[in-house]
């Protein structure tokens, strides 16, 4: 059992878990999760209540729902049935629906082409009910396959045991890529979703749930709308209006009474109206439930004129049914359709009946509908010659609503309105297939926002999706017409442009040119919250032939083109270069070896000496060495960069700090090195770890290292985040012993505001200034503004990279307290500095 602990006096509610991500699921770690979960947290926490939930499988939930052996069971979809056993809040939480995902190897394209597959479905599920009536009704006759979960369910398809699986939307949205299986457009079932409790008892908690459901759906802000960003990315009824889902409710019913008058009209109607046709009193009865049907129906004679319309039809059209009467039956239909309606009544004619069909409607008032029609050949006698046509016909509106929603849901990214992958994949193989044929070209800008996590992070999310629509918005304008526009999600986005042939310019200067006019349109201000922002874009670009190379080379290119812009300083366009992809594959080895460093603990430290004016060695800073066991000693330019891209920084870090601390430690019992400190480099992910002030003061505690001899150094890069929290951390430290050295000043951002508040003991002016202090004016000037700035905060100040006594003379000139350089030792291992450190001792 799971267990959410609240106050002794909460009253426990035991709540029935089980696999159906990402509504409801246990995590990785076996903590209960998904949006039921968090809402139901929400409402425990202001209720008071003590959730203790408990793992089952969806049968199994059920019945101790209903045995009481637990209180409340998320995520069941009502009916007339489980309404007898079970009772339910009256707001409904969600809103779904059932569809069929298929093997990418299997064609499904309707459901008569589910005949003899095998369908995977929960056992004892609504689903499954629905899905075999349903498929009853059509006389198809497909494999089911029973399963306990829906993991299951897809497992069997990517496995081959299984050609199709049922799962509601909620489900097949976050896991049908995983198993690599594809959505088809066959949709039913639409579902209301509720907390469900056992008959009669409970009845305290479905009110409170519907107090928290109506308030919460009702405040965009709300834990509701939180907990749908967190687990679907948006609100399903943000994207999808409430009639979507009253048409989707009917629109089975009426497809299906649709399919059925088609099967019917093909199959019996013709032999059952020639019977009906014989008798007055069977003429009757017909005539009863047509005129009372809530589809449309209309007899006519071969030339046309109508001889019977029912209610519905003259309703949907909007005139009386006398009206209609011996008008021809081309007054339906819309003026550009009738030519297509003529088409399909003739194969009528030609052939006793038709296939289903639709068909484009037109009422008095103008307003246009699609119907779903069906048509077959009546005959006045029995053996008497056809002399009628037949219709039945369904209103299509409100499911073709749906089918727009639900594309715009598949297809469309709810943020910006943007095309999505999925739907850009689309577009770019039928770009490569159709392309091929004329021998085109093409290409792929791939542009992603420089430091937008920042932004996220100091201004908020709200702020970050505004940015994102305003981005989407500027790219738009500065395309060609034609072009795709996509985002593929969080701060990326990709255009294709296609048919770069039929320029006049050089493909690469026509590609170039829409770059640099987005790069232009991007690096201008951005007004968000009230606030002048500025951002800016790393553009990758690659061009392609159609009909070579598989669909996601393009974009793969073009990605990679992208990170070598950031890697030359962002806000710059690179256009791929097959040497980039040798450098990734190098890339990707060197980060596989420093995987296998870490675990094998290859790594060393070396130590470089630093001293103060008099020429005294005062303390030293740890510097990482890897001795690769194939290529020699790595430079840490080579793989500091590798292990910041894969988060290997963070561990890596952390053992430097052990390492520097027992070296601390060895320092210790030495009277000629105890007084040394020793700097460790900080790197900015490690900083950024929230448990990073407990990992640091868990490892002075467990060597015993004297705290006040460990200094960290941190960059100017991390000021541009969260400054209060770096603040607070290096305030925590601080307070322990710890001191701080800030490195590489005056090559980053530092705001003199930020850096009077840090609690720093130390600056480190950068050695790119230090090398040229007696050939570049601007860099000499630089050095000596540092200096000032550091005596009038009352820190020390470090020049790194001294290799001359002209650079010691200059620095001791203006001021400065200490170096560290090859001018007064080279980075060495801890053996090595013990000997040096003797050197330094005065002769007794």
């Amino acid at each position: 059992m799971l267990w959410v602990a609240l106050p002794a006096h909460a009253k426990e509610v035991r709540v029935g878990i089980y696999s159906n991500e990402p509504k409801v699921f246990l995590d990785p770690a076996g903590q209960p999760a998904g949006i039921f979960v968090d809402l139901l947290q929400g409402m425990a926490q202001i209720e008071g209540w003590t959730l203790v939930f408990v793992p089952c499988t969806w049968q199994d939930c059920l019945k101790a729902l209903e045995a009481g052996q637990i209180d409340l069971m998320p995520d069941v979809a009502y009916t007339a049935d489980r309404d007898r056993i079970f009772d339910f809040h009256q707001v409904p939480t969600l809103l779904s629906w059932s569809q069929i995902y298929r093997s990418p190897d299997v064609q499904i394209a309707t459901l008569f082409d589910l005949s003899g597959k095998r369908v995977a479905v929960l056992e004892g599920s609504i689903q499954s009910g629905i899905f075999t009536e349903m498929m009853t009704s059509f006389g198809v006759k497909p494999e089911l396959v029973p399963v306990a979960t829906l993991d299951e369910a897809f497992k069997r398809v990517a496995e081959g045991r299984a050609d199709a699986a049922i799962a509601n939307y909620f489900y097949g949205n976050a896991h049908a890529a995983r198993y690599q299986l594809v959505e088809t457009a066959i949709v039913f079932q639409p579902s209301r979703l509720f907390y469900a409790t056992a008959v009669g008892r409970n009845h305290d908690l479905l009110r409170a749930i519907d107090r928290h459901l109506q308030s919460w759906q009702g405040d965009p802000k709300s834990l509701y709308f939180t907990a749908m960003k967190r687990w679907v990315g948006a609100l399903p009824q943000q994207v999808v209006p409430d009639v979507f889902w009253w048409s989707l409710m009917t629109v089975g019913g009426l497809l299906s009474l649709s399919m059925l008058a088609a099967l019917l009209l093909r199959r019996q109607v013709a032999a059952r109206t020639q019977h009906l046709l014989a008798a007055n009193e069977e003429i009757g009865r017909f005539k009863t439930i047509f005129d009372h049907a809530t589809f449309a129906a209309w007899i006519a004679e071969l030339g046309g004129t109508l001889t019977y319309v029912n209610a519905r039809c003259a309703e949907l059209h909007g005139m009386r049914v006398e009206d209609l009467l011996g008008k021809r039956f081309t007054v339906f239909y819309a003026e550009d359709q009738r030519a297509e309606a003529r088409a399909f009544w003739k194969t009528v004619q030609h052939s006793g009946s038709g296939e289903v069909h639709e068909l484009w409607h037109v009422a008095r008032d103008g307003r246009r509908f699609p119907m779903l029609t069906s048509g077959t050949l009546l005959r006045e006698g029995k053996g008497a010659t056809p002399s009628l046509l037949a219709c039945t016909a369904v209103d299509i509106s409100e499911r073709k609503q749906a089918e727009a929603q639900i594309k715009q849901l598949a297809y469309y990214d709810a943020l910006t309105g943007l095309p999505n992958r999925r739907l850009l994949m689309e577009r770019l193989q039928h770009a490569l297939d159709t392309g091929a044929r004329r021998d085109a070209r093409g290409a792929v800008l791939f542009i992603d926002l420089d430091h937008f996590k920042t932004l996220n992070d100091t201004l908020g999310h709200d702020v970050g999706d505004q940015l994102l629509q305003e981005v989407a918005r500027r790219i738009q304008t500065h395309v060609r017409v034609g072009d795709t526009v996509a985002r593929l999600g969080g701060d990326e986005f990709v255009v294709l442009i296609e048919d770069l042939s039929d320029t006049a310019r050089p493909p690469v200067a026509v590609v170039e040119g829409v770059g640099q006019k987005i790069m232009a349109a991007l690096n201008q201000p951005y007004r968000l919250a009230g606030v002048e922002h500025h951002s800016t874009p790393s553009i990758g670009a690659t061009l392609f032939n159609y009909g070579e190379g598989s669909v996601d080379e393009p974009l793969k290119q073009a990605d990679l083109a992208m990170y070598q812009a950031k890697a030359a300083g962002r806000n710059t366009m690179q256009f791929f270069d097959p040497a980039m992809q040798t450098e990734v594959a190098i890339r990707a080895a060197m980060e596989k070896d420093l995987r296998t460093a870490l675990q094998e603990q290859q790594f060393l430290i070396y130590i470089q000496p630093q001293v103060n004016r008099q020429g005294d060695v005062f303390g030293a800073e740890v510097l990482l060495r890897w001795p690769h066991p194939q290529r020699g000693m790595v430079s840490p330019g080579e793989f500091i960069p590798v292990a910041e891209d894969s988060g290997l920084i963070v561990p890596l870090g952390q053992w430097v700090l052990e390492a520097a601390c027992l070296q601390l430690l060895s320092w210790a019992g030495r009277p000629s090195m105890s007084h040394l400190t020793l700097a460790v480099n900080v790197s900015v992910q490690q900083f950024r770890h929230p448990d990073f002030v407990a990992q640091v003061q868990a490892v002075i505690d467990r060597t015993g290292v004297d705290p006040s001899r460990l200094k960290l150094e941190i960059t100017e890069s991390l000021l541009m985040l969260n400054v209060e929290d770096i603040i607070g951390k290096m305030t925590a430290l601080k307070a322990g012993g710890v001191s701080f050295s800030l490195d590489d000043f005056g090559t980053g951002y530092s705001s003199l505001s930020y850096l009077r508040r840090l609690p720093l003991d130390q600056l480190k002016i950068d050695q790119s200034f230090v090398r040229n202090v007696f050939t570049d004016p601007n860099d000499a000037a630089i050095v000596r503004a540092i200096i000032t700035l550091a005596q009038s905060l009352s820190l020390m100040v470090v020049a790194e990279g001294v290799e001359t006594e002209v650079q010691q003379t200059f620095l001791n000139t203006h001021g400065c307290n200490a170096y560290q350089g090859y001018l007064f030792g080279r980075p060495m291992p801890p053996s090595e500095f013990d000997r040096y450190m003797l050197q330094q001792l005065p002769l007794e």
